[in-house]
């Protein structure tokens, strides 16, 4: 193995069946063509189908699109009730689609956007896909987080959906900290099965256009400093694809950037804060997310 682990280092994925969220751009896009071009067949699961197509047809490789709305439970139903027609094994979901920073707003169920979107959404999502993983060999679940995920200290219990008062940055923190409390969950109850994995990753500051909700007076102060520190989308999807195809990988493992505050680099297993890893949180959490999307996984 090379010093850094790059895109060299990702095995062959033959017969590997990959669905990546949010695939048609940024990361997910580059996640998606990495894991096509050696071999995966892989799975755009996107919001807009036009989008997703123009994205497939720049990746050499066996790739399909499926819709995917995750602020909709009823679109997330009807796209894994596809998945799960077309495919009767999954190797690997990479819940990478994401959203930062946007205006108050809902989902199309009432649930705050962020949390909603990027917590809720592929809390459900995983539910009614994880029955065609666990049956595979190797199948791994893989959670994209952030290290914005400290900027919220807890999880909100007493007003999860920011109903009282919002903060953009408040909610977003909420989300990506959901995010690493679901997996080290889900991780804990799939130890005792031996075949899927949860491992999260996050990308540290990628060049994306994740930042489309920032308020313009700040994308102007702070795109202009991001530049100079930011790395490639290629280079944001290693620790995801590390998560997903290295072998040496554990379940409930972390990673992110080598390079310092994990800002930029090649992969390496991190730690995420404190509070993520608080197991009464993580199981409450799990209680209340089965409750509000009405999706209950499959006993481990």
């Amino acid at each position: 193995m090379t010093m850094h682990w790059n895109k060299l280092e990702i095995p062959e994925q033959n017969g590997r069946v990959a669905i990546v969220t949010g695939g048609n751009t940024g990361l997910g896009f580059e996640t998606a063509r990495m894991l096509a071009e050696n071999g995966a067949a892989v799975i755009l699961a996107v919001r807009d189908i036009e989008k997703g197509r123009q994205a497939a047809a720049r990746i050499a490789g066996n790739v399909t699109v499926q819709v995917l709305d995750l602020a909709s439970l009823a679109s997330i139903h009807s796209a894994a009730a596809d998945i799960r027609d077309a495919y009767p094994r999954i190797d690997l979901l990479i819940n990478n689609a994401g959203i930062m920073y946007t205006p108050k707003s809902t989902t199309a169920d009432g649930f705050e956007l962020q949390f909603g979107t990027n917590h809720l959404g592929h809390f459900a999502l995983t539910g009614l896909l994880l029955d065609r993983m666990l049956p595979v060999p190797g199948s791994r679940v893989v959670m994209i987080s952030s290290t914005g995920h400290r900027i919220q200290a807890s999880i909100h219990f007493d007003d999860l959906q920011w109903e009282r008062s919002y903060s953009r940055a408040g909610a977003y923190g909420q989300s990506k900290l959901a995010n690493l409390m679901f997996t080290y969950e889900l991780q804990r109850r799939l130890a005792s099965l031996g075949t899927t994995i949860a491992v999260a990753a996050h990308p540290g500051i990628a060049n994306t256009d994740l930042i489309r909700d920032l308020p313009a007076l700040f994308r102007r102060l702070i795109v202009p400093i991001a530049s100079r520190i930011t790395q490639t989308a290629e280079m944001g999807a290693l620790p995801t694809l590390r998560a997903a195809t290295d072998p040496a990988v554990l379940g409930g493992q972390y990673y992110g950037p080598a390079g310092w505050g994990e800002v930029r680099g090649f992969p390496k297993l991190v730690t995420s804060s404190a509070q993520s890893y608080n197991q009464a949180i993580q199981q409450h959490l799990w209680a209340i997310s089965e409750d509000l999307t009405g999706v209950k996984f499959p006993a481990a």
